[in-house]
C-alpha cells in the first residue's frame, strides 16, 4: 500500500504542478523510485506525500477557467485536451486506489467494515 501512496503522491504532484504551462512529467520526478520502499518510510512522511499531492490536484483544478478545457496540454510529450488529461488521471488514480482499498480489505479481512453500504447479514440476507 505504502508503494502505491508514494506512487499516486508523486504522479499528482508531477502532473498538476504548473499544470497547464509545463508538460506534466517533470524532470525532477523519479518515477522508479515511487516503486520502492525504503525502511525508514513512515506512516506520517507517507500520508504528508499523499495530502501534499491532493492539494496540488485540487489547486491546479480549482485554479481552471472554462476556457482552460479546450486548451492542450502535454503528459510525457503527448498532447492533450485538458478535459481528457483531467480523465486520463482521474482513472489512473480510480485504479490505483482501488488497488489500496483491495489490499486493505484482503489485510484486514476479519475486522473490515464497508466503505459503503454494507451486506445484510442474518436471517433473509
Amino acid at each position: 500500500m505504502a508503494v502505491l501512496v508514494q506512487h499516486i503522491a508523486g504522479n499528482m504532484r508531477s502532473r498538476w504542478t504548473d499544470f497547464l504551462t509545463t508538460d506534466g512529467e517533470k524532470p525532477d520526478r523519479r518515477r522508479d523510485t515511487e516503486f520502492e520502499s525504503g525502511p525508514g518510510t513512515t506512516k506520517p512522511e507517507l500520508m504528508q506525500r499523499w495530502e501534499t499531492g491532493w492539494r496540488v490536484l485540487f489547486g491546479a483544478l480549482d485554479a481552471l477557467k472554462p476556457d482552460d478545457l479546450t486548451r492542450t496540454v502535454l503528459i510525457r510529450g503527448e498532447s492533450l485536451t485538458v478535459v481528457d488529461a483531467i480523465n486520463r488521471q482521474l482513472v489512473h488514480y480510480g485504479q490505483h486506489v482501488g488497488q489500496i482499498v483491495y489490499l486493505a480489505k484482503h489485510h484486514k479481512w476479519r475486522t473490515w467494515q464497508s466503505l459503503s453500504m454494507p451486506r445484510r447479514r442474518g436471517p433473509g440476507a
